[in-house]
């Protein structure tokens, strides 16, 4: 397991999950190709913009190269671009036909061209026109229909021009900064809480709803996030889901070995069936996760404590309330060294930190939020700052929202809908007038 760090600032840095990411279909380590603009086409690099959307039966995967093990004729491959106005549109596929033929079709919102595929080496070959009516996301969708290899071809690109093409088409545009992988996970989104006036806050308390069919695989649903470290939950795979509690390290380092023994983040206790350890790759420090099998359109609470205690130490624990087991439980306490502070900078993310699902939208309400103070004073948060992370903020994906619906702070991404979010924008709602009724005397 990898867990890894907000990067300082929220809203500010790229954010990852909690789970070491080993899907194969967007190796770190692949060749990442690199276009010129030749006329007036522009290149879409498949490699950062596209998705298997109906997979095969031969293992077809995006890589950052392009297309790769496309054998079978049910696969479809997926591309999104983001057009700022309607009007034709022009797209050929860069492709190699490895010496063979073969004929694959492209369809844009329900009409499909042929297009011939013949030769060796890379090639464009242009498949038509089609009129795009409005403004926004364009699915670019690909299929083989016969061949004479074993494959259709490998593909690295597609190319786009028309009327509806300008300077503010939207899509990746290379891999500098390794954006291919950032692209496909699609851009974070970020809540932040305006609690700079309170002083000597002991306790965090909210609570998070994934309406159903919002609970995607890959998906991080951080609801207390603190100066520290984190505290939500995941869908990490389609049988597997997560609570997640991490601190991290005062010494800044990806390898956890490296970390001196009185920069270490100390395990104090931690609850019945939880994980514990380290993690690292970005940033380090003690993880704690727990295996449940929490569902889409219930609420749960989150209750985070952080105190200062002795000799410079800072002592943070978790606790998760599940409306299933009806009981707060434990799932860890950390000590973190040369710290002395009580609980700062409250935040909540949506993230996520699978490539595979970035084309698949999820949202969730992050809501009931609440801090008591060191002297027992319960105060309600009331306003919420939206941001994003660089994904978004370049305009790589536009497929973000957050504010506030329902009277409840949310957020939303990926899937590439339309939204006109206002990056860093401040709402306000109208909380609760109900604090937290919590039995802290029974608390693990």
């Amino acid at each position: 397991m990898k867990i890894v760090s907000l990067l300082g600032v929220v809203g500010l840095g790229l954010m990852m999950s909690g789970v070491k990411n080993n899907f194969t279909d967007t190796p770190v380590n692949d060749p990442s190709p690199v276009y010129a603009m030749a006329d007036d086409w522009q290149t879409v690099p498949v490699g950062g913009n596209s998705w298997v959307t109906k997979p095969g039966q031969s293992k077809e995967e995006v890589r950052n190269d392009g297309w790769r093990n496309w054998q079978n004729s049910e696969a479809v491959f997926s591309t999104f671009v983001k057009l700022d106005k309607p009007g034709s549109l022009q797209v050929a596929i860069v492709a190699n036909a490895g010496g063979n033929n073969a004929t694959v079709e492209i369809s844009i919102n329900g009409k499909a061209k042929k297009v011939k595929l013949t030769g060796d080496g890379e090639q464009s070959f242009e498949a038509g026109e089609w009129q795009i009516a409005g403004a926004g996301y364009v699915q670019i969708n690909c299929k083989g229909v016969q061949k004479t290899g074993s494959q259709f071809a490998t593909v690295t690109a597609l190319k786009i021009k028309g009327t509806a093409v300008d300077t503010n088409t939207q899509y990746v545009k290379n891999n500098e900064g390794n954006f291919f992988y950032w692209g496909r996970r699609g851009p974070s989104v970020h809540l932040n809480y305006d609690l700079n006036k309170e002083k000597n806050i002991e306790w965090y308390y909210s609570e998070i709803t994934v309406p159903k069919d919002n609970d995607v695989i890959g998906s991080y649903y951080m609801a207390n996030g603190f100066g520290e470290g984190y505290f939500g939950m995941q869908v990490n795979a389609a049988t597997e889901r997560r609570v997640l509690f991490s601190v991290w390290s005062p010494f800044s380092t990806d390898n956890p070995k490296e970390i001196p023994d009185d920069h270490k983040i100390l395990l104090l206790k931690k609850g019945k069936e939880v994980n514990t350890g380290e993690f690292g790759n970005e940033g380090s420090g003690g993880q704690s996760f727990l295996r449940f099998n929490w569902k889409a359109g219930n609420t749960y609470k989150f209750l985070l404590h952080g105190v200062p205690a002795a000799n410079n130490y800072t002592n943070y624990t978790a606790h998760f309330f599940a409306p299933e087991e009806g009981k707060w439980r434990l799932i860890a306490s950390f000590s973190r060294p040369k710290t002395s502070t009580y609980l700062t900078r409250f935040h909540s993310f949506l993230e996520n930190f699978n490539p595979a699902t970035g084309n698949i939208s999820r949202k969730a309400y992050y809501h009931n939020q609440w801090m008591r103070t060191a002297t027992g004073e319960w105060k309600a948060v009331d306003k919420v700052k939206v941001t994003v992370d660089n994904t978004g903020r370049k305009k790589y994906r536009l497929d973000y929202d957050g504010g506030v619906e329902n009277n409840m702070p949310f957020m939303r991404n990926c899937g590439f809908f339309n939204s006109t979010m206002q990056v860093d924008g401040v709402h306000n709602f109208t909380p609760s007038k109900t604090a937290p009724v919590i039995d802290f005397t029974a608390l693990d």
